[in-house]
């Protein structure tokens, strides 16, 4: 697995100088409680960064409920948290890797290549016994270089063109009840794009909580083509990016994230919605 690393992986390398930390734990609807979890405790070196306050833009009327940050905005925060040109990013959460997928996502957008995922999340670390503080490191100012990687993303404009012409793949990574129409907690409306299919995102992880195999998610993805056009999105944009991870992983190359996913593409009253789950994988 090329984006993602194990805890021992991280543990022998943590205090590496090139390597930063940055631990990404966040609840929707408690956007106080993953700041208050890293003050509690957290790996050794670790910088925090919210997803509403650090990854995602203001809301506006369009671009959903995490709109994607100003790349500029961004490599500023990033470049004060220690992040520069040359590091190594391991992101954590505690999530299933949502969040830290979500960063993930954002650097690989933004030109960064040294990103990774660490296996399984804090909880599991600090059960392995391995370290823990609540000292908040020193963070000493980096340069952080954008080179904005526009393939990486998709805009309504192409997922209206996807869903009406089948010009891409929509994946749609949502529960299936969500998927389905069958129920909402979030958004204003519910059921999904038309013509997307369904593979909930949590799929990517095993029984035992861990990232599942290469092979395991090329059995996964088995019904899509290595060279399909694929775009992928979910209720905000962040638990997608656990599936654009596993798609890569899996071989597919052409794969772009709706960042303004569902919660997006509700904002505009010309866009369908379709219900049931007669195109659920």
């Amino acid at each position: 697995m090329k984006n993602i690393v194990s805890m021992r992986w991280l543990l022998a390398r943590m205090y590496e100088p090139d390597v930063v930390i940055a631990d990404c734990r966040f609840l929707l609807g408690q956007p106080d409680a993953g700041r208050l979890a890293y003050e509690t405790g957290h790996i050794p070196g670790a910088v925090y960064l919210d997803l509403e306050k650090d990854l995602s833009a203001p809301v506006t009327e369009h671009g959903g409920r995490h709109p994607l940050p100003d790349p500029a905005v961004l490599a500023s925060r990033l470049s004060k948290a220690g992040i520069g040109s040359n590091s190594r990013i391991v992101a954590y959460d505690d999530q299933g890797g949502m969040n830290a997928s979500r960063l993930w996502w954002l650097l690989r957008y933004m030109g960064h290549e040294q990103v990774y995922v660490m296996d399984e999340g804090f909880t599991a670390w600090q059960n392995a016994k391995f370290p823990v503080t609540t000292d908040v490191p020193v963070q000493i100012p980096s340069s952080f270089d954008v080179k904005l990687q526009p393939q990486m993303l998709a805009g309504v404009t192409d997922v209206q063109q996807a869903s009406d012409s089948g010009s891409a793949v929509l994946i749609d990574s949502r529960d299936a009840r969500r998927y389905a129409g069958l129920e909402e907690p979030i958004d204003a409306k519910a059921g999904h794009i038309p013509g997307a299919v369904n593979y909930f995102w949590k799929d990517v992880l095993g029984k035992d909580g861990r990232w599942s195999g290469v092979e395991a998610l090329e059995e996964r993805f088995a019904k899509l083509e290595k060279d399909d056009s694929i775009i992928v999105y979910c209720g905000s944009g962040v638990s997608a990016c656990p599936n654009v991870i596993a798609l890569e992983e899996a071989g597919y190359s052409n794969v772009k994230l709706y960042s303004g996913s569902w919660s997006d593409w509700i904002s505009y009253e010309e866009n369908s919605v379709e219900t049931g789950d007669d195109s659920s994988t």
